[in-house]
């Protein structure tokens, strides 16, 4: 039997990239900045109840493997992991530990899916701030709305081909993706939330 481990998650600001600030001016000029300190502390009490769950388990080295929202197959995975880790994301330093546990990282989303959904946001932090803007934001909203479709079955496959027989899989995945829905029958989900 196969099994993924469903963990949805809620982005931090080092999991963002070149538009964590961006979206964090946006956040401000709408909630404030008590608001904002209250996001940061809610998803750093997120990460911590995840870690503790999660750590809990009883995972075998060399038979669970990592899935990783917004990480490319591209060779580089661990490097890119242990970058952001190093940058303070929580969601990076517990894949690091998991992999000095015996945890394989995978990479798991298409590059190029990748690259259409970095511009889109992009333009769409972009567009927020303009006036008139909001018919194109719109547009672009639809656009993200049918990539995160595309990313969630590429994740689906790469894990189907991936995750063997007897293995246990932990995908860290976005609350706003559906790849539990597009898995394969025979990969029996166990969500995390």
């Amino acid at each position: 039997m196969r099994r993924i481990i469903y963990i949805p998650i809620v982005h931090t600001e080092a999991d963002m990239g070149s538009v964590s600030e961006e979206m964090k001016k946006e956040y401000l000029a709408r909630y404030g900045k008590i608001r904002w300190l209250e996001h940061l502390r809610l998803i750093d009490r997120l990460w911590e109840n995840i870690s503790k769950r999660l750590l809990a388990m009883p995972l075998e080295p060399g038979k669970t493997r990592l899935y990783q929202d917004g990480l490319p197959v591209c060779g580089k995975e661990e490097d890119i992991v242990r970058e952001l880790a190093g940058m303070g994301s929580k969601n990076h330093l517990l894949l690091k530990e998991l992999m000095e546990k015996g945890a394989t990282l995978m990479g798991t989303e298409s590059p190029d899916l990748l690259i259409q959904e970095h511009r889109n946001i992009k333009e769409m932090v972009s567009e927020q701030g303009k006036s008139g803007g909001k018919g194109r934001l719109n547009a672009f909203r639809s656009i993200s709305n049918g990539l995160l479709a595309k990313r969630d079955q590429f994740i689906a496959a790469r894990i189907s081909e991936t995750l063997l027989e007897g293995e246990t899989g932990v995908l860290f995945i976005g609350a706003m993706h559906k790849v539990d829905k597009s898995l394969p029958r025979d990969i029996r989900i166990v969500y995390l939330t």
